[in-house]
């Protein structure tokens, strides 16, 4: 099972205030500890959304619509992602817990999803095996 930890942003964050060494070296050591027990696939800090870009589709068939950030609602925002692949929701749970607050201060929040497997979508044997494909490619693609 993969989950998403998704930290959430703040003001600070959505300013462009980067974190404290101190909180850089407690969530590297996290992520030691993910990498060692291997559940660690992924994890990234965002930088403040006055960069990002947001795509969207008005309307069904519809052009998609592209609005440069920032972004109003910093309590919506992203600040970053931590993916693990671990054996139950538990787990899961177990490692977001132990994450350092995000941000410091009192002001972290992380919100913890589960990520839809193909076989979530489809049952259909030509589709998995169409995706299996896919992530095996992908997997190439990253060894070279």
């Amino acid at each position: 099972m993969r989950f998403m930890m998704i930290v959430k942003g703040t003001k600070d964050s959505e300013a462009g205030v980067m974190p404290s060494q101190e909180l850089v070296e407690a969530m590297q050591r996290y992520n030691e500890e993910l990498v060692r027990a291997g559940v660690l696939l992924a994890a990234d800090g965002l930088h403040a959304s006055s960069g990002g870009i947001r795509i969207s589709y008005p309307e069904p068939g519809g052009k998609a619509k592209v609005t440069d950030g920032p972004f109003s609602e910093a309590k919506e925002i992203i600040a970053g992602y931590t993916l693990i692949e671990v054996k139950s929701r538990e787990e899961a749970i177990e490692w977001a817990l132990r994450m350092p607050d995000p941000h410091g201060y009192g002001e972290g929040q992380i919100e913890l999803r589960q990520v839809i497997d193909m076989t979530d979508l489809s049952q259909d044997p030509q589709t998995l095996a169409k995706e299996a494909e896919l992530r095996e490619q992908m997997g190439r693609a990253k060894g070279s």
